[in-house]
């Protein structure tokens, strides 16, 4: 199949490159909708890029896709993972204990991922208090409850490879470099192929959205700033074909990249301006933007992306205090910002 043929969430196996094909996997009720992943032919077998999220909707997708390009799951021989969020992580987990194929990770997520590991999900929830949002953290029980973190320790599972920092990977004739890009994750990589001309990218550039910066149990300290950096670092690659784990395939990754530091620079000022005016906390700035393309009210959005928002705000104001911009304090554990005069 062509990789420009109708609605990109449609199943499939979409030819992206020579050798190459993306198919997307659904993710029920997730606003992404799906999730691409990428299936590399090489010596006789399949390196994938990403893997889904471990659920029986998504893996019999996945195997009649693999099947419509003459593949099965025994001829999975690695799986190459961009960060260890469950919609690109658990399905390799699952497949690995049926068939055995291998799993690499950027050594960035291996602390997040020790710490889901062990049945400590909620952790990254904990911050919500210092952004001025209890309230919040309150209602959300649920989303760590028993089942919640059992469920989650039975996905998860340590890879068989950290990817330590930049190196090439072999894969068949090909070599990928795996690039390191902290931001949506501390641990988060990209692989570029230079030679074929493509960025398996992940979720730190995506077509249509901005991911979410650094919501996992153990954030950076930074998580924006590194972010920020890591979208500077793909300006220093060739222009690449983008592969986005959410959304179409395009062609060019810096014309990209170039909307999302546009778009975050915005976004600084906003906040920046939300504090002149007087809202002190995270929490308190969050519900003065809009959100989403649509610049949704805070208070429209489900609890979920609430928690999102308040800390996304967190992670821009954190970076107006590292430039200069505010000033942060800690009242009875809550960060307040203030303005510095210029």
């Amino acid at each position: 199949m062509s990789a420009g043929a109708g609605q990109w969430t449609e199943p499939g196996a979409f030819e992206v490159a020579p050798g190459v094909h993306r198919i997307p996997l659904p993710l029920p009720n997730d606003g992404l909708r799906a999730v691409n992943v990428y299936a590399i032919a090489a010596d006789g077998g399949l390196v994938l890029v990403d893997s889904g999220w471990a659920l029986r909707a998504a893996r019999d997708v996945l195997e009649s896709a693999l099947g419509s390009i003459g593949y099965d799951f025994g001829d999975v021989r690695r799986f190459l993972i961009t960060h260890v969020h469950r919609d690109h992580y658990t399905m390799a987990v699952e497949l690995r204990r049926m068939f055995g194929a291998r799993i690499a990770l950027g050594i960035g997520e291996q602390p997040s991922l020790e710490r889901v590991i062990a049945g400590e999900t909620h952790r990254q929830f904990a911050d919500l208090t210092r952004w001025g949002a209890a309230d919040l953290y309150g209602q959300l029980g649920g989303l760590f409850s028993a089942a919640e973190t059992a469920a989650a320790v039975r996905d998860f599972e340590l890879p068989d490879e950290w990817i330590p920092g930049t190196q090439d990977i072999g894969v068949g004739d090909r070599v990928l470099r795996a690039v390191p890009t902290p931001g949506h994750t501390r641990g988060h990589v990209v692989f570029a192929d230079v030679s074929a001309s493509l960025l398996f990218a992940g979720d730190h550039v995506l077509p249509h959205i901005t991911p979410s910066i650094g919501f996992e149990p153990m954030r950076a300290e930074l998580p924006l700033g590194d972010y920020l950096d890591s979208l500077r670092l793909m300006r220093t690659l060739p222009d690449l074909r983008l592969l986005p784990a959410h959304g179409p395939v395009s062609d060019s990754v810096h014309t990209r990249v170039d909307e999302l530091l546009v778009h975050h620079a915005d976004r600084l000022a906003e906040t920046a301006a939300a504090v002149r005016d007087g809202a002190g906390t995270a929490f308190e700035v969050a519900r003065k933007l809009g959100w989403t393309r649509r610049a949704r009210r805070f208070d429209d959005l489900d609890l979920f992306n609430q928690v999102l928002a308040v800390g996304e705000t967190a992670a821009h104001l954190d970076v107006l205090v590292v430039r200069g911009e505010l000033k942060a304090s800690t009242v009875d554990g809550v960060t307040e910002y203030l303005s510095i005069p210029a």
